[in-house]
């Protein structure tokens, strides 16, 4: 299939959430996701759901965030920045609702490869059970799930704790046949 792209650049078009205001905003044709002066957290998702997919995303973030991309149901997730659980960076590990983060699906070499304080390009493929993650055109991290099947939006996420800000630009998805 042919890349098509999510984010215009200009509005929220083709993106959903409980709440958009005062979490979510388009500044300089980038899509900001910030928490308020509560520290509440926010997930915005995709109007549309993909079940074989490839995604990219560009991603800006300075100083401990705690967000991430959500997709498939049930739901995996790959993590940007520092778990509330683990209390360290996990930048391109999976997360797992109820496993948290096995050890074999771990960035462990993420440090490495994330530009801090600069945008980073995240590519998620998923095809079938299998998912990978490549940071910058670098492998970070795949994950094995049979019961993570079923198509689902793909979700943004500012996690709720902690004051936060981050950038997504260039967001586009290739359905895989």
């Amino acid at each position: 299939g042919e890349w098509t792209s999510l984010f215009n650049g200009k509005d929220l078009t083709g993106w959903t959430a409980k709440v958009v205001t005062p979490f979510w905003r388009v500044e300089d044709g980038t899509l900001v996701g910030e928490n308020d002066e509560k520290k509440t957290g926010s997930m915005l998702y995709t109007a549309a759901s993909y079940g074989d997919f490839e995604f990219e995303a560009e991603v800006k973030w300075e100083g401990e965030i705690d967000s991430g991309f959500m997709f498939r149901k049930p739901e995996a997730q790959v993590q940007i920045g520092v778990s509330r659980s683990l209390k360290r960076d996990m930048t391109g590990s999976f997360y797992v609702g109820g496993a948290g983060y096995p050890e074999a699906s771990q960035a462990k070499d993420a440090a490495k490869i994330v530009k801090f304080g600069d945008w980073n390009k995240f590519h998620i493929h998923a095809k079938g059970d299998t998912f990978t993650v490549r940071i910058n055109d670098q492998p970070a991290s795949s994950h094995t799930d049979p019961k993570a099947a079923g198509a689902a939006p793909i979700g943004l996420q500012i996690h709720g704790g902690l004051k936060m800000k981050v950038a997504f630009r260039g967001l586009k998805v290739r359905a895989l046949g």
